[in-house]
């Protein structure tokens, strides 16, 4: 690898290892085995090169969900089906990724003080929705871009939402059949529009 890569490939672990703000331009250089001045060549700021290594690291961890679900799920899975083995293959991750909802939520401290950071992932956020929404099997050519992104926004609040239940609590975390039971029992509570199409004068 490159200093560019080592410096991300070091900054990652120390995201990791340390959190997001105990983490220094010097904690980064020594991990990467690289000299500070060059994170401020390749980056300009300690703080562009942690908000990239942060971005890799939730891309990665979204391929790697993805690839299990794939292993997982059926290719004839109905929609129920491939839910549940989805949020199977999220639930069973939860544990190898701690550290990184763990500074995830970190992060999102920081966010109201920290303009670029809040920037930064403002714009990855309409990809990440779009992204749960493909994983999880939502027709995006059938149904349009926004309500896929609108389904994205729903997996993405409890996909996050689960995330820090887990952190909290691992033992209480429903499983990915609850799962499934409470989003089909809240569903139908909902009525007719609940499964169909958005009335027209919306």
């Amino acid at each position: 690898m490159g200093n560019r890569e080592d410096l991300l490939d070091g900054a990652r672990r120390c995201l990791l290892e340390k959190g997001y703000a105990r983490t220094t331009a010097r904690d980064i250089a020594q991990a990467s085995g690289v000299s500070l001045a060059a994170i401020g060549y390749h980056f300009g700021s300690k703080d562009v090169l942690l908000h990239e290594a942060l971005r890799g690291a939730i891309e990665e961890w979204g391929d790697r969900i993805a690839a299990a679900m794939t292993a997982a799920a059926s290719a004839d899975a109905d929609p129920a089906g491939r839910f549940e083995a989805t949020w199977a293959s999220i639930l069973d991750a939860f544990a190898e990724t701690r550290p990184l909802w763990a500074v995830q939520f970190e992060v999102l401290a920081h966010i109201e003080r920290t303009p670029e950071l809040r920037r930064v992932f403002a714009a990855a956020n309409r990809q990440a929705r779009l992204g749960l929404a493909e994983l999880f099997g939502v027709d995006a050519e059938t149904l349009g871009p926004d309500r896929t992104e609108r389904i994205g926004a729903y997996l993405q609040a409890l996909l996050s939402g689960t995330a820090a239940q887990w952190l909290l609590d691992p033992g209480g975390v429903p499983s990915a059949g609850d799962l499934l039971d409470a989003v089909r029992t809240f569903s139908a509570a909902l009525g007719p529009h609940a499964a169909g199409a958005r009335p027209a004068a919306e």
